[in-house]
């Protein structure tokens, strides 16, 4: 006895340990060393908004056939078998009431063709079934255009808030550094106790910064990680010496703002739901209208008839059936006007769109135009920073310059290396915005950035 439970507890004991090793795997795999072409991809996988998107359009797709199926012929076959007691009072030759009961079985089987010839509800509800499917085809490339710049935006996010973090730590060890020269120069009889303290005052301000720009890296990598669903490690850097500051082709905004309307899924999908308006117009509006029919039929019965119950009888029947609508309490008008009233609201959504739209085309285009201007101005400030900080530290020697002034001209290095890091970023950003805004290809543009990063 003691044997058989020993062996039945040995696979409970197996499976154990095979679901502690699966807990530690997953615990000590590593993060996920990643560039934004990868980030992409496992975004389109992962995101929640795409794959809602996608669910949305599988479901309007079949709007389609349930439209088409409605006017295709409608087969049906009715059967039925019904028990029949009956209570007869009949006269006799004497004038008195004799009373008979009978008891027997009836059938009914009917074979019926219906086949749709004229329908106006139906033939617009066609027509409304594939500007639906236009709709939520435009709505989900909407939703993947969106994506590419929200994954181009978390990464270049996350790459500034790892570029600051660098900064602070350089101007730490920087200033640190300077500290430890203060305190030597004030034993060695020549230096300053304000030297020293305003080293120190600098120093506790870097770590300030530092626990900021730590938790503002780890946000920036949450923001990514949630999107792609993966752990990240590593992100590839954007190569300076790579990145072309090219203004956007063409040039005029009052183009790109043209390109929009004409390709923007935003737009189309409006489009489409304005088009889905007026045909629900015409659906309503069917309701006055009469309906044509071609039927034929093929039915059997036995001992419907109470005078004869042993008779049975078969017809066949084809002809068309009409009906021509009379009255209906204006629930037609009612939804008539309620349909006009959704068009209105459709129509002014979309231009209320098609303007918004022209502005953001504005500020991104703006963004990239403005951004070269402002890259180009920043390299050249980091150039005059750093000739700067050389200068300071030299005149520093020559006792002409206070370590204060090296320490602020170091302090001002850094802030120029970090505004052009984000001048960078917001370049890159913006020209994956302007092009999703007018539809372009949304993986060539996110290759086209993926590029310009330093591979190691």
């Amino acid at each position: 006895m003691r044997d058989d439970a020993s062996r039945r507890r040995q696979p409970r004991q197996w499976m154990r340990r095979l679901a502690v090793a699966g807990l530690l795997g997953v615990l000590n795999a590593p993060a996920w060393s990643l560039d934004l072409m990868q980030a992409y991809q496992a975004a389109l996988a992962e995101d929640a908004r795409v794959r809602a998107a996608r669910a949305a359009r599988d479901s309007a797709v079949e709007r389609l056939p349930q439209a088409q199926a409605q006017l295709m012929p409608n087969i049906a076959i009715n059967l039925g078998r019904n028990k029949n007691d009956i209570d007869r009072t009949q006269e006799n030759a004497l004038g008195r009431d004799v009373e008979f009961g009978e008891e027997y079985f009836s059938y009914n089987q009917t074979l019926q063709l219906r086949q749709p010839l004229f329908r106006m509800p139906l033939f617009a509800g066609l027509r409304q079934a594939g500007f639906v499917v236009d709709d939520a085809e435009a709505t989900l490339e909407r939703e993947l255009q969106d994506l590419g710049a929200r994954v181009t935006g978390a990464y270049m996010e996350a790459l500034l808030a790892q570029d600051a973090l660098e900064l602070v730590l350089k101007q730490k060890t920087v200033t640190t550094t300077q500290l430890d020269a203060a305190r030597k120069s004030l034993e060695a009889g020549y230096g300053t106790r304000t030297d020293i303290d305003e080293a120190q005052a600098r120093l506790d301000m870097n770590t300030a910064d530092e626990l900021s720009a730590r938790q503002h890296v780890d946000f920036t990598r949450r923001q990514l990680e949630i999107l792609i669903d993966r752990p990240v490690d590593t992100l590839l850097p954007v190569d300076a010496q790579r990145l072309p500051l090219l203004p956007p082709e063409p040039a005029d905004v009052s183009e790109w703002v043209r390109l929009a309307e004409e390709s923007s899924p935003e737009v189309r999908a409006l489009e489409a739901r304005v088009e889905a308006a007026r045909a629900e117009i015409a659906k309503a509006r069917g309701g006055h209208y009469p309906t044509v029919d071609a039927v034929a039929q093929i039915s059997k019965s036995g001992s419907e008839n109470v005078t004869s119950p042993s008779s049975s009888y078969t017809n066949h029947m084809i002809g068309v059936q009409v009906n021509i609508p009379l009255f209906a309490g204006g629930y037609v008008s009612s939804t008539t006007r309620q349909a006009i009233a959704e068009q209105v609201r459709a129509e002014e959504n979309l231009e209320a769109t098609r303007r918004d739209l022209a502005v953001r085309v504005h500020r991104e285009h703006r963004g990239v135009t403005e951004g070269v201007l402002r890259v180009r101005a920043l390299e050249q400030a980091v150039r005059s920073a750093q000739q700067l900080v050389a200068s300071s530290k030299r005149s520093f020697e020559a006792g002409s310059r206070t370590m204060v002034d090296v320490l602020n001209a170091e302090q001002q290095l850094q802030t120029t290396l970090r505004d052009l890091a984000e001048a960078r970023y917001l370049y890159l950003v913006s020209r994956v915005r302007l092009r999703a805004l007018v539809g372009m290809d949304r993986a060539r543009s996110i290759e086209e950035v993926n590029g310009w990063l330093g591979r190691g």
